[in-house]
């Protein structure tokens, strides 16, 4: 079913049910109302009769009561099937007069009840049937139950008149707002119609292409379409650079395979060579392979660190330990190379706890210790690395006193793959930092670096406050 009809459906069927819910509450208390009006005069006519009868028998002569019953006849013929009678305090029927091919018999519980609340209705009634009953008390007769009785037959024509005029506008509403809703369903489908033709035309190859506006006031296919355009907006980036990531890895992994492959060849050359000759081969042959596992590794921690957060295994994280672990790990790789660590304000039990993956957040810190140590190679200051609360959130401050970097450098250092002029002389990938920037994004801290050329580099890490603290 498609959206447009089952919209159109649905505002059909909503609009016939509040219809037939109103439609009803007009008829019912039409219905109540001339019912009301109806028992007040049986009421008023029983009145009335109650006078005529004590009047009647107090003037007791023929002539008297002739009249009396002529004047009650010709009250009787304004309602059909009307009928008074009258009870004396016995309870015996003592008058009777109208049309008594409709009358009904009484119940003696009922007139006892006319006698205790003074007038009363007698129920159920059918077929606009109506019985009334009211004391009527008199000085010289008692009192008396005037009983008076009458079908409703301009209220049954006037409800089944309405009866036939709400069915017919009932009718008619229910076509008007089909067709009505059918339309409008049309025309407020019709952006929805068009952005699908405009992504039918959107391909991998594509991207370029974005979703246009409907013109006029904004409204939720216009947040769709603009939503729609960020997603491809970021696909869009995605795809390049994943081109551009496959196309710097291929350029990076052919460096040390054509290195491998080349040593491999010279040393086929000759059959036979001096044992140094192949010692040196096979020194730059595992050269080449170390530097290729390293890129390797670099690339898989890429892919990791780019991966969904809720995918990975949290968990609280010690950063002085692992600040520490790090520092072993740098130092067996830099004999040489002095680091000096700082725990600064803050430093109680338990204050550089975080939540987060503790493999790929040692990653993060042996790049930046394991950068600082090879840009101070032949610098007499050491690498300092301080561990402190900045604001309320967990920092960790790298600085070193190597070459530093231009200002033109700075922009690129996150990009992966990038080798900054001053650090293309030195073992690397450009594969640390980006890395790091993954890392922490991926933990909802940050990086910031600043360098100048010549006054060393400081990198900052920071960390999200920890719940609770």
């Amino acid at each position: 079913m498609s959206i447009r009809l089952r919209l159109a459906l649905q505002f059909g069927t909503l609009l016939v049910v509040t219809l037939v819910l109103f439609l009803m509450v007009i008829y019912f208390f039409t219905q109540h109302t001339r019912r009301e009006a109806f028992t007040q005069s049986l009421f008023s006519r029983a009145e009335v009769m109650g006078h005529v009868y004590a009047d009647g028998q107090v003037h007791a002569d023929s002539g008297k009561v002739a009249s009396y019953r002529r004047y009650l006849r010709q009250l009787y013929r304004t309602l059909p099937a009307e009928e008074g009678r009258v009870y004396n305090a016995a309870g015996q029927l003592v008058f009777r007069e109208g049309q008594r091919s409709f009358s009904r018999p009484v119940p003696a519980a009922w007139l006892q009840q006319v006698r205790r609340t003074g007038r009363a209705v007698l129920e159920p009634e059918h077929n606009f049937h109506e019985t009334v009953g009211m004391l009527y008390a008199d000085p010289r007769l008692g009192e008396l139950v005037v009983v008076a009785s009458s079908v409703d037959e301009d209220s049954r024509q006037q409800l089944r008149l309405l009866r036939q005029v709400l069915a017919v506008g009932l009718l008619a509403a229910v076509v008007f707002t089909g067709l009505g809703g059918w339309v409008f369903a049309g025309q407020a489908l019709r952006p929805l119609r068009r952005m699908i033709g405009e992504v039918d035309g959107i391909t991998a190859s594509d991207l370029g292409q974005r979703l246009s506006h409907a013109a006029g006031p904004a409204d939720e296919l216009d947040l769709l379409a603009t939503r729609f355009n960020q997603l491809l907006d970021r696909l869009e980036a995605a795809f390049a650079g994943q081109r551009t990531f496959v196309r710097d890895a291929s350029h990076e992994l052919r460096t040390p395979l054509t290195a491998l492959t080349g040593e491999l060849e010279v040393a086929l050359l000759q059959a036979e060579r001096p044992s140094a000759e192949y010692r040196r081969v096979l020194q730059r042959t595992l050269d080449a392979a170390r530097q290729l596992t390293s890129l390797t590794n670099g690339l898989l921690q890429i892919a990791h660190a780019s991966g969904d957060p809720s995918q990975l295994a949290m968990g609280p994280v010690l950063l002085d330990e692992l600040l520490l672990l790090a520092h072993e790990q740098v130092g067996r790789r830099y004999p040489t190379c002095r680091i000096d660590l700082e725990f600064g304000e803050g430093a109680e039990a338990g204050a550089f706890t975080v939540t987060g993956n503790e493999p790929l957040l040692l990653s993060a810190m042996l790049n930046v210790l394991d950068n600082a140590c090879k840009f101070s190679v032949g610098s007499e200051q050491p690498v300092t690395a301080t561990l402190a609360r900045r604001g309320g959130r967990p920092t960790l401050l790298v600085a070193d006193e190597g070459p530093g970097l231009a200002g033109a450098d700075l922009e690129q250092v996150f990009v992966p793959f990038f080798r900054a002029a001053a650090a293309r002389a030195v073992p690397g990938h450009g594969i640390g930092l980006p890395l790091t920037a993954r890392i922490m994004a991926l933990h909802g801290g940050l990086v910031q670096l600043a360098s100048e050329p010549g006054q060393g580099t400081r990198v900052w890490l920071e960390w999200p406050t920890t719940a609770g603290r």
